[in-house]
């Protein structure tokens, strides 16, 4: 495995054009209109990555930001333009960096602060890196089970000197939790899950049955342009959780459900939970499924972010059965049917596998700057699409499925083109300072100060994130 090196850094389109093309990926009838109502201020390189950072983020908030304002207009609103704010993008991209809940950071709020900590590119024994989750406690422990270590950082890298990098990685997947071996970017697109990822755009939307037209319902100028949208949210972490918050910021009825014994901590659901309701619900348990399927029969929306929904009755397949004109969103980390489709992921993975990280490295593979990366992308692209197919269901009818991966979105910005490294060197790593401004509003949970929606329309005030509510604090069941 190479470096430092990297590829000859290949065509940049300008953020326009990027925006373009998204529109034309989710299927919006008129992209280059679509486009010439987004309009970009700033732009990279405005962080140390030789990845276009600001451009992808900015373009993917833009495209949320018009196809919810193009809902809007067919609902009765006055047609809108949008301005974004690249800083605002890199902030939104280190959104868990920035936000606070009663003035605490958010990651020193976590059940056990640790297992975040332990998150890391470990050497192993074949000179190569791997990158070892241990976010939550069974992944945890499934590091634990294979290494030996405990959770000490430490002992973890000197049980990783032991092992090479690839057998390590099947080990401790093999054993329920996740990890990756650092590849370079060829590494990754000669390999079977690389291949797959690759071939598929970045948003894939795909009708998979009938299904009636669904017209979007005129409202008033007061309403938000989701209003009367109901979305069921199985979702955790960041990727879909960030999703659905946006559909509730613009006004769905997000309704989202957690098992009871695998829960986000405390201050994910106070950052990703603003304006949805929270009720328990383990699609093991035959009264829960019960529930989730009678609420099913009145969503428009089911936005879910695990594998093996299918042994619970769950599948895409059989829930547009159930509910015809059901529009899904999925979020898979490698890719539902592809070479990895049971194995899990999170967002530093991604960056691992693909040659993110190798081409983002310092003294070793390195994070980008903003360490996030995937999940606010993903998100941002996935809430895009739902509004994009809700008006295509409005004028076409049908029952579709869109799917978004994080390998996906590491491909996607990586063809945006590389900045040379000698341009980006100098810059300074973003900080607890943001580019743009913070909000604060009073929640359930304490004050929670957060990066601010980092676009603005042109004649329409951008509605904030409603109400934080805890788990379990409503009803499985439409208000």
């Amino acid at each position: 495995m190479t470096s430092n090196t990297l590829t000859t850094t290949g065509p940049t389109p300008p953020t326009g054009e990027i925006v373009s093309r998204l529109l034309r990926t989710l299927g919006d009838p008129d992209p280059a209109r679509g486009a010439e109502d987004v309009t970009v201020a700033g732009a990279d390189p405005l962080v140390p990555s030789v990845h276009r950072l600001a451009d992808a983020m900015s373009a993917a908030i833009g495209v949320f930001a018009q196809q919810t304002a193009a809902v809007g207009e067919q609902r009765g609103h006055r047609h809108q333009t949008v301005e974004v704010r690249a800083g605002a993008a890199i902030d939104q991209l280190m959104a868990t960096h920035h936000t606070t809940l009663s003035g605490r950071p958010i990651g020193v709020l976590l059940d056990d602060p640790a297992l975040l900590a332990n998150n890391d590119f470990y050497r192993a024994r074949d000179g190569r890196w791997i990158f070892i989750i241990t976010t939550y406690p069974h992944l945890r422990d499934a590091v634990d089970s294979v290494l030996r270590c405990g959770s000490d950082k430490v002992g973890i890298a000197r049980a990783a000197a032991d092992w090479d990098a690839f057998t390590l990685e099947e080990a401790i997947c093999a054993r329920g939790g996740v990890a990756c071996a650092v590849r370079t970017r060829d590494e990754w697109l000669a390999h079977p899950a690389g291949r797959y990822a690759a071939q598929r755009p970045v948003v894939e939307i795909e009708r998979v049955g009938d299904g009636p037209v669904r017209p979007l319902e005129p409202i008033g100028e007061a309403d938000e342009a989701l209003a009367d949208v109901r979305v069921l949210d199985l979702t955790h972490v960041i990727a879909g959780p960030v999703a659905t918050r946006l559909l509730a910021q613009f006004g769905a009825d997000v309704l989202h459900l957690t098992r009871p014994d695998r829960p986000d901590p405390i201050p994910m659901i106070a950052m990703t939970g603003g304006g949805k309701r929270n009720a328990y619900c383990d699609l093991r348990d035959a009264h829960d499924r019960a529930a989730f399927h009678d609420a099913l029969r009145d969503a428009d929306v089911f936005v879910h972010a695990y594998r093996g929904l299918a042994r619970h009755g769950a599948s895409t397949e059989e829930l547009v059965r159930r509910r015809p004109g059901l529009i899904t969103l999925e979020y898979h980390a490698w890719g539902a049917d592809g070479p990895w489709g049971e194995r899990g992921g999170f967002d530093q993975l991604a960056c691992s596998a693909t040659g993110f990280a190798v081409e983002e490295w310092t003294d070793r593979p390195s994070l980008p700057p903003t360490y996030l990366l995937n999940d606010y992308l993903a998100a941002y692209l996935g809430a895009a699409a739902v509004a994009t197919v809700l008006r295509r269901r409005a004028a076409e009818g049908g029952s579709w499925r869109i799917r978004v991966t994080l390998a996906g979105v590491c491909h996607w910005v990586r063809e945006l083109g590389l900045l040379a490294r000698e341009d980006v060197l100098g810059l300074p790593r973003p900080g607890r300072t943001p580019f743009a401004a913070l909000s604060t509003a009073e929640t359930d949970f304490g004050p929670l100060t957060e990066p601010a929606t980092p676009f603005a329309y042109s004649d329409r005030a951008v509605p904030q994130p409603g109400r934080r509510s805890p788990l379990g604090s409503a009803a499985l069941q439409w208000r």
